[in-house]
């Protein structure tokens, strides 16, 4: 550290001198200078030992700057000494510098060298480069020249394993496979200049050769003639193919929806290369196949409903009448009534189950329901000798039918792709059709079956329905129609020969038979009730049930009459009002057989009385029931009268004779206003009533027990006019007391001590009528 002449160093407190800056001081570092100054007097103020002397005062600034000086001095001599020991360092220092210097100059030299020869090769990378990019075009030329030759050729040209799979291959899904690889290559070289500019095309310029279309190419015109006897050899190979399959269909026994799916369906885009390959042999294939399929169907639903009629259990005949004659029902040889023949063909019973699956789909249920009914196998049915009812007959034909015609419909159109009005599914199915409707109109041409007919009925409107949710009702509904058209007719004959047979009724052709129930009654119940059943079995809308949990068939009004979807079903329940009159007519009739008027009113009764029970424990209800009920409790009001004047006449007579009396006339009045009994009874008369009734009241109504009881089969129907005979009689007896209180009201009689207190006639009453 270099020190000036006055002792200041160069880096203290002091300012520069001007011959450092070459000159006097410049003005612009006075300020310089000052700021200078400020920092080490701040500096210097900043010591604590200082700061505390300056402010006691007892610091010395001469001295302490001479003590300040002499440190400088040490310090300066120090450091020379040190410089002086490091020199020879600094020597080798300088050396090895030197050195270094003197190798950095050689490598300067080299790197100016590279420099040279890196400026001449940039061009030659340039050349490269320029050369590289011409290369990297051509090569791109000749690939596309070759991706373009590449797609042409496998548009073009037949591969041999190709020819060989159509010419001698078994037709399956290689051949499949082949046919249509053919078939593209076929169309590529068909396309011309016009169909290049077609806006159709999807991409031109994969389907042209260099622009030129391959129609017009050498190769295009060379391979058409190879590519057209490919075509005819596949049409050859496809139409020997579906030639077998549908030979096979012809067979007896075969599963038909097997070999459409798996021989035909499978194949179905051979059947569009033969329709624009070769029309006449598509043709030819079309019409083979609705020949082999129409007879095969006609077989089999041939043969299937000629076992199925092995199996009818055959209900009704033409005597199955509801006043049929008493000679119909006898054995050939014997007088007895033979009881298979009493109503089988009247009860519905079990049969209303054929209805199940399709009343369960009509109201929107489960479809498995639809599907618990399924049909009949015949061959299992014929070994184990099972009988059926007709209509189950008819829905198991109906329904392998509306299957078959499913199946035939969707089939058609996907094979031959035919959506028109002349596709071939009437031609397969119309012998098939007019084959059932031949059996169906054979079978009903000897049908007296009313029950089966109506159920035959709802089970096609349930066909219907199905066909059109399978949308095939264009095809399929015409025929249904036809089908109801043949039942309804039928139908209303059937109806019609009943209310014939009831109207032409009477008790010698009937029989006259006993106080009870008839079998007239008993058929008349089973057919209205099996009817009406049917009739309102799935309705949408069905009646509430009543206190007797009966289920009402008329809807709101009593009188309202319900429809029945049409007017066919309109007409069945008006045929069933009229044959209501004309049971009660027909009861009327075989009643006057009887010689008394108690016989006459005990048979009406019982057959009224059959009637009513057979509607409910059938669960019907309905103006029938109302017309029965009405008629009933008439009877029943006769029948107590009567029975009671046979017991009990003189009690009743005189009491009613009385009471008319009394109600006529005008007794004269004493002083208490009574009349005098003689003027209106004889007290001996009464007497001898009082005397009769209390001897006699115990065994009469003993004898009127046993009287229901053998008059009336039904427990119930007799308990129900015990009690009103035995509560008319207590009604009687009371009126009778009434009658001599108002007679003697001021002193009774001496005989009135006989007289049976209503309240011991009451505790008979209710022994022997057990419901009260």
């Amino acid at each position: 550290m270099a020190m000036d002449k006055d002792g200041s160093s160069s880096n203290g407190f002091a300012p520069k001198s001007g011959a450092a800056n070459g000159g006097g001081v410049a003005s612009d570092h006075d300020e310089s200078e000052s700021e200078r100054l400020s920092a080490d007097l701040a500096l210097f103020l900043s010591d604590p030992s200082l700061q505390s002397a300056l402010a006691d005062g007892s610091l010395d600034l001469s001295s302490y700057s001479s003590t300040i000086n002499s440190e400088l001095v040490t310090l300066e001599r120090e450091c020379i000494a040190l410089h002086r020991r490091a020199m020879p360092d600094v020597r080798v220092l300088r050396e090895e510098m030197d050195a270094c210097d003197a190798i950095l100059a050689g490598l300067h030299e080299m790197l100016l060298g590279f420099q040279a020869d890196l400026s001449g090769l940039s061009g030659d990378i340039r050349q490269l480069q320029e050369q590289s990019r011409s290369l990297a075009v051509q090569v791109d030329n000749r690939r596309q020249a070759e991706e373009g030759l590449r797609l042409f050729l496998e548009r073009i040209v037949v591969p041999p394993n190709l020819a060989h799979v159509i010419c001698k291959g078994e037709v399956d899904e290689l051949f499949l496979e082949c046919v249509k690889d053919l078939e593209e290559k076929f169309a590529y070289v068909q396309i011309s200049e016009d169909n290049l500019d077609d806006p159709d095309c999807p991409d031109p310029s994969l389907v042209s050769s260099s622009g030129v279309p391959p129609a017009s190419t050498v190769a295009g015109k060379e391979m058409v003639e190879h590519l057209s006897k490919l075509r005819l050899r596949a049409v050859e190979q496809v139409r020997a193919y579906f030639l077998k399959v549908m030979k096979q269909l012809r067979r007896p026994k075969t599963h038909v929806r097997m070999i459409q799916s798996h021989a035909l369906l499978k194949y179905e885009y051979l059947v569009d290369f033969l329709l624009v390959a070769s029309p006449v042999i598509h043709t030819e294939i079309r019409d083979v196949y609705v020949e082999s399929m129409s007879k095969t169907l006609y077989t089999l639903f041939r043969t299937y409903n000629k076992q199925l009629l092995l199996l009818d259990m055959r209900l009704a005949t033409r005597v199955d009448l509801i006043a049929v004659e008493e000679a119909a029902l006898r054995d050939t040889f014997s007088t007895k009534v033979n009881m298979r023949k009493r109503g089988d063909a009247f009860v519905l019973g079990d049969r209303a189950k054929v209805l199940d699956g399709a009343i369960t789909a009509d109201t929107g249920g489960d479809m498995v329901a639809a599907q618990s009914c399924s049909p009949i196998n015949a061959h299992l049915s014929l070994m184990n000798g099972d009988k059926y009812p007709y209509e189950m007959i008819f829905r198991s034909t109906m329904s392998h039918l509306i299957d078959a015609a499913t199946n035939e419909y969707i089939f058609s159109r996907q094979f031959f792709k035919e959506y028109g009005q002349d596709d071939c599914w009437h031609s397969i199915f119309g012998k098939t059709l007019s084959l059932v409707l031949e059996q169906l109109e054979n079978y009903l041409f000897n049908c007296h079956d009313a029950i089966a007919i109506l159920l035959m009925i709802k089970l096609t409107h349930y066909y219907k329905r199905t066909v059109k949710s399978r949308r095939i009702d264009k095809v399929m509904e015409p025929f249904l129609d036809r089908v109801a058209n043949l039942f309804w007719p039928r139908l209303k004959m059937i109806v019609d020969a009943h209310l014939r047979s009831i109207r032409g009724a009477n008790a010698k052709k009937v029989g006259a038979g006993d106080i009870h129930a008839h079998l007239v009654s008993r058929r008349y119940a089973e057919f209205t009730c099996s009817i009406l059943l049917i009739l309102n079995r799935g309705r949408k809308t069905p009646g509430e049930s009543n206190v007797n949990g009966l289920i009402n068939i008329t809807n709101g009004k009593p009188k309202d009459k319900p429809s029945y979807r049409g007017s066919a079903g309109d007409m069945l329940v008006n045929d069933l009002d009229v044959m209501v009159e004309e049971m009660v007519l027909l009861l009327k009739r075989l009643s006057d057989v009887h010689s008394t008027n108690k016989k006459r009113i005990i048979f009406m009764i019982n057959n009224l009385d059959s009637i009513i029970t057979i509607f409910k424990e059938r669960r019907v209800s309905g103006r029938e029931l109302n017309r029965f009920s009405e008629l009933l409790v008439q009877q029943r009001e006769l029948f107590v009268e009567e029975e009671l004047l046979q017991t009990f006449s003189k009690m009743i007579a005189f009491v009613q004779q009385t009471e008319a009396h009394m109600s006529r006339i005008s007794a004269p009045r004493g002083a208490r206003g009574v009349a005098a009994p003689a003027d209106v009874v004889n007290p001996e008369v009464v007497e001898s009533l009082v005397h009769e009734f209390a001897s006699n009241w115990k065994s009469g109504i003993e004898q009127i027990n046993r009287n229901v009881l053998s008059y009336f089969s039904n427990f119930r129907n007799g308990m129900e006019i015990l009690k009103q005979v035995l509560t008319q009689l207590l009604l009687y007896y009371t009126r009778f007391q009434d009658v001599i209180r108002k007679v003697w009201r001021g002193k009774p009689p001496s005989f009135c001590k006989d007289l049976v207190s209503t309240s011991v006639i009451l505790a008979e009453i209710k022994k022997h009528a057990l419901s009260i």
